[in-house]
């Protein structure tokens, strides 16, 4: 009965190692997801909602994954440089200006990667490489 218990102790401890390694990809995405939602709250929430709500017909919600999904290689030009002129989400009209974000690349990815996979959203990782990118291609 000793011996039993002790090969279903260590098997099951195997089992629970295997279970909770991750590879580089999933690291890199928690530290990204985790950095951009501390982020987030510092720079974005106040407007935006610790929800991704908006702010009533002044800030435009940022929970319509169907504008996230699209724009996603606009984030990070949004992000730096700011907005502003008529912007429609769910259906619904915004003209206010949103100021630059004053964000570094790495920063603005972390919280890419925050609004891309929060709020209903479901962009996977936006690397640093791919804001820098889209960044070059900022109109």
């Amino acid at each position: 009965m000793k011996k039993a218990w002790v090969i279903f102790t260590t098997l099951l401890a195997v089992i629970i190692i295997a279970a909770s390694c991750q590879n580089e990809q999933q690291i890199e995405y928690t530290r990204y997801y985790t950095g951009g939602k501390l982020l987030y709250q510092q720079s974005c929430q106040n407007c935006h909602g610790s929800k991704g709500e908006g702010l009533s017909a002044l800030i435009p919600p940022l929970t319509d994954t169907a504008y996230i999904s699209k724009n996603r290689t606009k984030l990070a030009c949004i992000m730096q440089n700011g907005m502003s002129g008529f912007i429609s989400v769910h259906g619904k009209m915004y003209d206010n200006k949103m100021p630059p974000s004053g964000l570094s690349p790495i920063e603005i990815a972390k919280v890419a990667t925050y609004l891309g996979n929060s709020f209903g959203n479901k962009t996977g990782l936006i690397s640093v490489e791919q804001v820098e990118k889209d960044l070059k291609e900022c109109k």
